[in-house]
């Protein structure tokens, strides 16, 4: 019974773990022009505004658009989580104020670029793109929430 258990359990895990690259370095090229184009027009938020509203010093809504096991596992100080794919139907719940200055991140830029981007679309005007992301963010020895 255990034996089937495990199988049955093993064969999600792979179907992840072959479904392709989640880095967006990594990606096919369609993706790359299209993360590209994107980013076109899009508002960096710099590492030290970030970091200066991960320390509350500064008023912006930190958006983590990873999914909520990423965001249990680690995120920014002070960020509030819609994965990416829910976005366009939370957003106005969680930040109705379209004028709040939002900096959305993700793991590795991907996610984060698509995120801000459909935020500007959505009327968010002050939306950006963190300059920073999870993986450096960590790497750089940054406080992470849990």
């Amino acid at each position: 019974m255990l034996r089937k258990i495990a199988v049955c359990l093993s064969i999600p895990i792979l179907l992840f773990l072959s479904a392709g690259p989640v880095c967006a370095a990594d990606q096919p090229a369609p993706l790359k022009e299209m993360l590209q184009k994107a980013r076109e027009g899009l508002m960096t938020v710099p590492t030290e505004h970030v970091m200066a509203a991960a320390d509350r010093k500064e008023q912006i809504v930190i958006l983590d658009v990873r999914e909520p096991h990423e965001f249990a596992a680690g995120h920014l100080p002070g960020a509030i989580n819609i994965p990416r794919g829910l976005l366009e139907f939370k957003v106005f719940t969680v930040i109705p104020d379209r004028n709040t200055k939002i900096c959305v991140y993700c793991k590795s830029g991907g996610r984060s670029t698509l995120g801000a981007k459909t935020l500007v679309d959505l009327g968010y005007s002050n939306a950006g793109l963190s300059a920073v992301h999870y993986v450096t963010w960590v790497k750089s020895g940054y406080f992470v929430e849990r």
